[in-house]
C-alpha cells in the first residue's frame, strides 16, 4: 500500500531515461510541476526534440550510463528495453525517487493519472497494477470535475486569504469557510456577490 503525497519538485533535477512516447508523457507531467529535466536517450520523439530545442529540457543523445543519475532527485526509466531499465534500477541510490515504467516492484514511487483544474489536483493510482484502469477512472472524474471547478478552487483560495486577514472572530471564520465550500454555494455561481451577502448576514 502506497503513501500518497504531493511533491514540490520545482527546480529539482529529474532524469528520464528513454525517448519514446511513454517517456514523453512522463516528461510533460514533470514540466507541469516545473522540474529541471534531463533526458538520456540515443533517439527521441519529435515532441521531446522540440522541447529540447525550446530549452525546456536537456537532451543527452546517448545510451544510459550510471553517472547519468548523478545529482538526480527523481529518476524515471521509460525505455522499451527491460535490460536498460534494470540497469537504471541498479544504478539508482537509496535516497533517489525512482520509477521503472515496466517494473512497479522495482519502483519506490508510481506516477498517478492526474486531473488538474487550477489549484485542484486529483490523482488516481492503482499502485502500478493497471495504468489503463487509472486512466479510465481519470476520464470519468474529469467529466465530473470540469474547468468550472478550477475557477471555484481559485475563488476559495482568494477567499480564505481574505477571511484570514479580515475576519477576527473564529466562529465567523468557520461558518464562512463551511458555507463557501458547500456544493450548493458553488452551483449558485456569482460567488463574489454571494460572498458579500454572506458577510453582511454574518455581521447582523
Amino acid at each position: 500500500m502506497g503513501y500518497p503525497v504531493m511533491l514540490n519538485i520545482a527546480n529539482q533535477h529529474a532524469v528520464v531515461i528513454g525517448g519514446g512516447k511513454v517517456a514523453e508523457r512522463k516528461i510533460h507531467g514533470l514540466l507541469e510541476a516545473e522540474g529541471k529535466i534531463t533526458v538520456v536517450a540515443p533517439a527521441a520523439t519529435a515532441g521531446i526534440q522540440q522541447l529540447a530545442a525550446a530549452g525546456k529540457l536537456v537532451w543527452r543523445k546517448k545510451t544510459f550510463s550510471p553517472d547519468d543519475l548523478e545529482d538526480a532527485w527523481i529518476v524515471i526509466a521509460a525505455t522499451n528495453n527491460r535490460s536498460v531499465n534494470e540497469a537504471v534500477a541498479k544504478a539508482a541510490k537509496p535516497y533517489q525517487l525512482i520509477n521503472i515504467a515496466d517494473d512497479p516492484e522495482r519502483s519506490n514511487f508510481h506516477v498517478p493519472a492526474v486531473i488538474r483544474r487550477g489549484r485542484l489536483t486529483i490523482a488516481v493510482s492503482t499502485g502500478g497494477a493497471s495504468p489503463t484502469v487509472a486512466q479510465q477512472i481519470r476520464r470519468q472524474l474529469a467529466e465530473l470535475y470540469d474547468d468550472d471547478y478550477g475557477r471555484y478552487i481559485d475563488f476559495l483560495y482568494e477567499c480564505r486569504q481574505w477571511i484570514l486577514r479580515n475576519v477576527d472572530d473564529e466562529q465567523k471564520r468557520k461558518k464562512l469557510f463551511k458555507t463557501i465550500a458547500e456544493e450548493s454555494f458553488r452551483k449558485k455561481g456569482n460567488w463574489k456577490e454571494n460572498l458579500q451577502h454572506l458577510l453582511k448576514e454574518i455581521d447582523e
